[in-house]
């Protein structure tokens, strides 16, 4: 079975695939400090809980990182624990079949050439993905599935810290939807400010992408993905299609394309 990677600033998500299904799936903290000896220990620690599966099923690794010190422990599990199956770490002179059209192709994160790869896989071009995570980002596909661009906004959860930091009477709430949009006290107010505010941030910035990417704007799918995609789903109308596993897909093609036979 293929073992995909995907660490983000805050979370970092596994999957297992048999096939081109996802069979298992976890989501631990990102913390840079850990060893590639407390890495493994880790993951082999979930796949080795699990009732079927076992510590021992995975036979290929994909892996992507947002954060250089994670990436550089991981290539340590993959030497000393999975030495003798085929890994992908997706970075310089991985085939990922994505042309990046920005001014600097080597600044744009390697999540987001895999999501942009997963997206157009799945649900043709021109599409718009947005992923929220730490950071909310938009990334915009055109028909051939080239990464045109996107924008990056403070993501929802990072948002309400700071803003519990800065307010001297506000604090740390639950992100939850609130009974209405006009709160009746101050934890409704911040939670209807981030759920509301954040759906109306997004619907926003994607329709005035949609308009760049295509004559008819109702023709770019726009497919939500990341950690916390549910709490605008349903509030945000411009989302279509929410797909939890899009870097994992990703990171599933991308593992293909570079070890076929």
């Amino acid at each position: 079975m293929l073992l995909t990677i995907d660490v983000g600033n805050t979370h970092t998500v596994l999957g297992l695939f048999d096939g081109e299904d996802i069979v298992e799936h976890w989501r631990i903290s990102t913390d840079p400090r850990r060893t590639a000896d407390e890495m493994a220990v880790t993951m082999q620690g979930l796949m080795g809980a699990h009732p079927i599966l076992g510590a021992d099923v995975v036979d290929g690794l994909a892996i992507c990182s947002a954060v250089p010190a994670v990436l550089h422990e991981l290539r340590e599990v993959s030497r000393r624990y999975y030495g003798d199956v085929p890994a992908v770490l997706v970075g310089p002179g991985v085939k990922t079949g994505v042309h990046v059209l920005t001014d600097n192709p080597k600044e744009v994160g390697a999540d987001r050439i895999v999501n942009t790869l997963a997206a157009k896989h799945l649900y043709g071009g021109p599409c718009i993905v947005v992923d929220f995570g730490t950071a909310t980002s938009f990334d915009a596909v055109n028909e051939r599935g080239d990464f045109l661009g996107g924008a990056i906004a403070p993501g929802i959860e990072i948002s309400m810290d700071a803003l519990g930091v800065r307010g001297a009477q506000l604090r740390t709430i639950e992100l939850v939807k609130p009974r209405s949009i006009i709160g009746k006290n101050t934890v409704e107010c911040m939670q209807s400010g981030a759920i509301y505010g954040f759906a109306g941030q997004v619907d926003g910035i994607v329709n005035r992408m949609a308009a760049e990417l295509a004559d008819d704007p109702d023709d770019v799918q726009v497919i939500a993905t990341g950690g916390l995609a549910p709490l605008v789903l349903g509030e945000a109308t411009s989302i279509d299609v929410h797909e939890p596993w899009l870097t994992l897909i990703g990171l599933r093609l991308v593992y293909e394309r570079n070890t076929a036979g």
